[in-house]
């Protein structure tokens, strides 16, 4: 019996790649959907180069393909429901609706996952702004669309205000009170459908909005990493969650707040390559083909680093002088500014690599 698959993949990023070299070990031949001919997916798939928004593009790639899946959540949804056959997008489309839409997401999360957010507010135009108390710190996010710190205005002066109201004028927006926490955390979860299997607690350390440095285990009591694993195993069955899920929080005391939800693997879960015996690729491929998932189990402490456009020397060259580090680069032909180019793994908690990689993690 030949079980092998062929998976369509809609984008050819990192995470595109990633998920293809996964799939690639397990047997499977994958096509990848994506605008640039040299993506970094184009290295180990076959190629549909068009634009994610292309009708024909979609429906030739889901004609060649057994399962789809995607790795990020800018795709048109309604198109995905005209193109695929029932079960071939095992993720399925409402995910994807959930996750494009901070309104509904928060709605998802609040009143159906029934898991507790920072308090917030939709936000319809800027004359829902004109009376907020400027004694609190806001955040205003575009509905749809930003990422990495772009779509988003933080209120806490006259003038952030202006700006702020101005954003409102030109899309639905969500208000958020600034929480006050201790760190931000994620959990990723894979399901199969039927069943979930769920990774360590990671630790999130962001400069400039960009993710610079994930620890694992994350440095919190094991009652508040059971209780974040928990919540995200509850999104996921809430879900029906076929395929991985990354679920981002805020540690604020004894309180766990859930930010928000990317359906898909996720930067904070690249140390599980080398860390954990199954990565959140392999389990992401499993849970689309609907195949058992095993429970995951880390090796060691490690720390994954972020290696951004203007980091590419000094990573090498890190690495170039301590071997025991794992360099991943993504193949991306231009180095720029703030660019995810690749990542590093080191095994080891964080305070005994910490003074190890200071100098890596400050360029």
């Amino acid at each position: 019996m030949n079980s092998s698959k062929t998976i369509g993949i809609i984008g050819g990023g990192q995470l595109g790649q990633m998920m293809a070299i996964s799939a690639i070990y397990m047997g499977h031949k994958v096509v990848t959907l994506d605008p640039t001919a040299d993506c970094p997916a184009s290295r180990v798939s076959d190629m549909i180069v068009a634009d994610y928004d292309d009708v024909e593009a979609l429906a030739q790639l889901a004609a060649r393909c057994d399962v789809l899946t995607y790795e990020f959540e800018n795709v048109d949804a309604d198109t995905l429901d005209k193109v695929t056959k029932p079960g071939q997008l095992p993720q399925g489309t409402d995910l994807l609706r959930i996750s494009q839409n901070r309104i509904f997401e928060k709605d998802f999360l609040s009143n159906k996952a029934g898991v507790t957010v920072a308090p917030y507010k939709v936000i319809i135009s800027s004359l829902d702004l004109e009376k907020l108390d400027l004694s609190k710190n806001y955040v205003l996010k575009t509905a749809t669309g930003g990422y990495d710190g772009h779509g988003q205005v933080v209120i806490n002066s006259q003038e952030t205000l202006a700006d702020a109201m101005e954003l409102a004028n030109h899309a639905e927006c969500v208000l958020e009170e600034f929480v006050t926490f201790d760190l931000e955390i994620s959990v990723i979860v894979s399901g199969n459908g039927k069943d979930v299997t769920v990774f360590p607690v990671q630790e999130n350390i962001h400069r400039n909005n960009i993710l610079s440095k994930t620890i694992v285990p994350a440095r919190i009591s094991e009652e508040l990493a059971e209780k974040a694993q928990a919540m995200a195993v509850q999104i996921a069955k809430r879900l029906d969650l076929s395929g991985t899920l990354c679920v981002e929080m805020f540690v604020a005391g004894d309180q766990i707040l859930v930010n928000e939800i990317a359906p898909r693997p996720h930067n904070s879960g690249h140390y599980s390559i080398e860390a954990c015996d199954f990565s959140q690729f392999d389990t992401h491929i499993l849970g689309v083909l609907g195949q058992p998932l095993p429970l995951i189990h880390l090796h060691a402490p490690a720390i994954m680093l972020n290696v951004l456009g203007q980091h590419m020397e000094a990573a090498q060259a890190f690495c170039h002088e301590n071997p025991s580090a794992h360099l991943h680069l993504y193949g991306k032909l231009e180095a720029k500014h703030n660019r995810k180019m690749g990542h590093v793994t080191l095994f080891g908690d964080a305070e005994s690599v910490e003074e190890f990689v200071s100098g890596l993690i400050t360029m």
